[in-house]
């Protein structure tokens, strides 16, 4: 009962800083166009730009002192209380950016927010009690007033809070750099984006801090620490020549997804599959940031997604080297560790079999964790039963299908692509497969279908309707036992 409690109690501390990584980067991912051309321009025009010209040079302040931080603050408020959380967002955060003399990327992820959802408890007050034809007053005036308040409040009080802040991380991360112990960042960036938290520390703590440096000296070279793709290629080629199985098979193209598509998190099975090989991604990890630090490299502004193309897009001009070499000593050193841990487990992999079949990797993994593995919940339970039954199908109408992860946009564009795939070639008309964020799952979705790590979020956010674990999005037999299911209610006539 103890090691139970204490493994729920995991569980929902992972849950719950999932979440809060996903309220961040939803807040910045969206907005990640701005930042790209923000980073063009101040590449193309600064003085030590490719084309310098001292007239367009002149839009890299007023971006990122501006634009940016209040493109933040409306999409955060927007994802608290629509249009007029976005609005009083906006309006709060100008007290903010005005307050202090460095960019307010923090200070906007923490003012837009509250003072949306402030307008929305302020509005719950009076709810339902505003006579006809007086709403529009009671609103506009509503909104006006407190954000005038929110907004003087953030300039005293927030911005030098914050500033302080931001100013105390820089100072932490300056610590770092000057006494070589950046790579170190590593040990905690490695483990934390197989554990699917890399959005929350990649937008939620490097960007803004980088952006910062960008604004000083150019280039970042926080951009480098969880954007690099090196340890998952690595990873990935180790498995093309020493893996087993279904693993070994679907590695070279998940090598395309990872290293050219940008798509990380296509690589997390692999290692979660034999926990040990996280050793393989932090050693890559830091030895990608070394080389980094030793020829002082940086980028202009964060590559999202994590695509070799968006990293060289982004890389100072003077930084190339750096950061080519980095690309290929990660890839380098997470190939050398992760063979030596694959082929040294190589025969007992295959005698136990579960070098055979990626899904039975991962389910013993999990056996080993002392976590048991997400089953296709109340789908697989009526499927189980109408096979010993004789054939009884569900009654439930399963049209609309969604893939849902962290941002909506990667791994669940990916495993909605397959899905659908597989749903035309069984010849089934009528069921729609999207794919979106966690955080946008509003309960009108029949059947979603997340990663086993994010499946309890998803449950959270969308109860009525039916989950599916997987713990590959690329390569699940669940989604045969969906497609199956799919075919014997529209041969039953439930789906038409």
């Amino acid at each position: 009962m103890t090691t139970t409690s204490a493994d729920t109690k995991r569980t929902g501390t992972r849950v719950h800083v999932q979440r809060f990584g996903t309220f961040l980067s939803g807040m910045v991912m969206p907005n990640i166009p701005a930042f790209i051309a923000w980073g063009l321009i101040t590449a193309l025009f600064i003085p030590t730009g490719w084309t310098p010209n001292e007239t367009f040079a002149t839009l890299v302040d007023p971006m990122i002192i501006y634009m940016l931080p209040l493109l933040i603050a409306n999409t955060g408020g927007r994802m608290i209380y629509d249009t007029r959380g976005g609005v009083i967002a906006t309006i709060a955060t100008m007290g903010v950016i005005v307050g202090s003399s460095i960019p307010m990327f923090i200070g906007a992820m923490i003012v837009g927010p509250l003072a949306a959802y402030l307008l929305k408890k302020v509005d719950s007050i009076w709810e339902g009690k505003i006579k006809a034809g007086f709403e529009m007053l009671v609103n506009n005036f509503t909104a006006g007033i407190l954000g005038a308040i929110l907004a003087l409040g953030a300039f005293v009080g927030i911005a030098p809070l914050v500033t302080g802040l931001s100013k105390l991380l820089e100072t932490g991360v300056d610590f770092l750099i000057a006494n070589g112990l950046l790579p170190l960042a590593s040990i905690l960036i490695e483990p934390g984006k197989v554990l699917f938290l890399n959005n929350a520390i990649n937008h939620g703590v490097l960007t803004p801090l980088g952006v910062q440096q960008v604004s000083d000296t150019g280039k970042s070279i926080l951009f480098l620490l969880e954007a690099n793709p090196g340890p998952g290629l690595g990873i990935l080629l180790a498995f093309t020549i020493f893996g087993t199985g279904i693993a070994r098979a679907s590695a070279p193209g998940a090598i395309i997804i990872q290293f050219l598509g940008g798509i990380h998190e296509i690589y997390f099975p692999y290692v979660l599959m034999k926990p040990i090989l996280i050793l393989a991604a932090i050693g890559g990890g830091m030895t990608g940031v070394a080389i980094n630090v030793a020829f002082a490299t940086g980028l202009r502004a964060p590559a999202s997604p994590g695509s070799i193309f968006a990293v060289l897009f982004q890389t100072s001009p003077d930084s190339y080297i750096g950061v080519i070499l980095s690309v290929i000593g990660a890839a380098a050193v997470s190939f050398l560790i992760a063979a030596v841990i694959l082929r040294a487990s190589r025969r007992r992999d295959l005698a136990d079999g579960a070098g055979l079949d990626l899904t039975a990797a991962v389910a013993k993994t999990q056996a080993n964790k002392g976590k048991s593995s997400s089953v296709l919940g109340s789908l697989v339970g009526s499927t189980e039963t109408d096979a010993a039954a004789g054939g009884n199908a569900p009654t439930r109408d399963f049209r609309n299908i969604v893939f849902a992860c962290d941002a909506g946009m990667g791994s669940s564009a990916m495993g909605a692509s397959v899905l659908r795939n597989k749903i035309k070639k069984a010849g089934i008309a009528g069921i729609t497969v999207t794919n979106q964020a966690i955080a946008n799952l509003d309960g009108s979705a029949d059947l979603v279908i997340t990663h086993q790590d994010l499946t309890d979020r998803a449950r959270a956010k969308s109860p009525d309707s039916v989950h599916v674990s997987v713990d590959n999005f690329m390569n699940s037999p669940k989604y045969d036992e969906v497609v199956g299911m799919l075919e014997h209610q529209t041969n039953e006539g439930v789906i038409s």
